[in-house]
C-alpha cells in the first residue's frame, strides 16, 4: 500500500499540469555497470522500483539510452500497468556506443525513433515529459537546439508527448527552447560543489517551471568537502543527506532524483533529505560552491 506522497520530504510540486512528489527516483542505477546491459540483480532492480512507488514516489526519471533499452524495460515490468498518479519522465538526445560512450543523437530521424523505443519499452502511449538532452559528457555546450527541439513539438503535437522540457542546456538554450514552446522543466547536473546554476534557478522558480538537478550527490565521484562532513557531523548524519536537504532547501522549484539499486540506500535517500536544516548550517554550505 504506498504511502502518502506528503509523508515524502519537499511535498508536492507541479510539472506543468502534473502534480509529483519534489523526492523522486532516478532510475539510471538500475541497468548493469556503466549504465550498459542488464543488472547483475534483477529483482533487486524489480523490488527498488516497486517499493519507490510504495513510498509515495510519482516521479520517476529514465531514458531508454539506458542499459540501453534495459531501464525502460524494468520500469515497464515492474510498474506497469502505471497508476494515473505515477509520472514518468525521459530524455532523447543522446545514445551508446560500444565504448560504453554517449554520443548525440539529435537528428529529426534520430528524436523520433527514441520517442518510440521509449514509448514501446515503457509499454505508454503519451510521454509525460521528454527532455532534450544537449551538450555531451563533459557537460553543456553552446549551439543551436532549434531543429531539435522543433522536432520534439512537433511530436507533442501528434500527442506523444505531452509536456517538454531540456538537460544539459546552457541559459541561452534553455531561453532558444521557451522561445520555441513552453517547457516545465530543466534537467542539469547541480549539487553543493556545482553552482553553476544558481541565477538559473532562480530564473525558474520565478516562472514556475521545475529544476531538477542531476548528480544531486555528485555522480561518479561522490561529494567531499571538509563543510559538509562537519555540518553532518554536528547534526550526527551523513554527508550524502546533508546534500539531499540542502537541494530541497535550496528552492522550491528544485525535484530531486537521487539514483540507487538498492532498497535501503531508497530509505536512507529518502529519510536524508528530510533533514531540517538551520540558517547556520545552510550559510556554511553555502560556501562550498562558492
Amino acid at each position: 500500500m504506498s504511502t502518502p506522497s506528503a509523508s515524502l520530504p519537499g511535498g508536492n510540486r507541479t510539472l506543468g499540469d502534473l502534480s509529483v512528489t519534489r523526492f523522486g527516483y532516478g532510475a539510471m542505477q538500475l541497468a548493469g555497470p556503466c549504465v550498459m546491459g542488464p543488472p547483475a540483480d534483477r529483482d533487486g532492480a524489480l523490488a527498488v522500483l516497486r517499493e519507490a512507488v510504495d513510498l509515495g514516489i510519482t516521479h520517476i526519471d529514465t531514458a531508454d539510452a539506458y542499459g540501453p533499452h534495459i531501464t525502460n524495460q524494468l520500469i515497464r515490468e515492474a510498474l506497469h500497468p502505471y497508476s494515473d498518479s505515477l509520472h514518468i519522465v525521459t530524455k532523447v538526445g543522446a545514445t551508446r556506443d560500444e565504448e560504453g560512450g554517449w554520443p548525440p543523437a539529435r537528428t529529426p530521424q534520430d528524436l523520433r525513433r527514441a520517442v518510440q523505443e521509449n514509448l514501446e519499452n515503457l509499454g505508454l502511449e503519451t510521454l509525460d515529459v521528454v527532455n532534450l538532452r544537449l551538450g555531451d559528457a563533459q557537460g553543456p555546450q553552446p549551439g543551436p537546439l532549434a531543429e531539435a527541439f522543433e522536432t520534439l513539438v512537433e511530436l507533442q503535437q501528434q500527442g506523444l508527448i505531452r509536456h517538454l522540457g531540456v538537460s544539459n542546456a546552457t541559459a541561452e538554450q534553455v531561453a532558444e527552447a521557451q522561445a520555441i514552446a513552453p517547457i516545465v522543466c530543466v534537467q542539469n547536473m547541480y549539487n553543493l560543489a556545482h553552482r553553476q546554476d544558481d541565477e538559473l534557478i532562480d530564473e525558474l522558480a520565478e516562472q514556475g517551471i521545475a529544476y531538477v538537478p542531476f548528480f544531486p550527490l555528485g555522480g561518479f565521484n561522490p561529494l567531499q568537502s571538509s563543510a559538509l562532513t562537519a555540518v553532518a557531523t554536528r547534526l550526527d548524519a551523513t554527508p550524502m543527506s546533508v546534500a539531499l536537504a540542502w537541494l530541497l532547501q535550496r528552492s522550491p522549484n528544485i525535484l530531486l532524483i537521487p539514483g540507487t539499486s538498492s532498497v535501503a540506500h531508497l530509505h536512507e535517500n529518502v529519510a536524508g533529505a528530510g533533514l531540517q536544516l538551520s540558517d547556520d548550517d545552510l550559510a556554511e554550505l553555502d560556501k562550498i560552491g562558492r
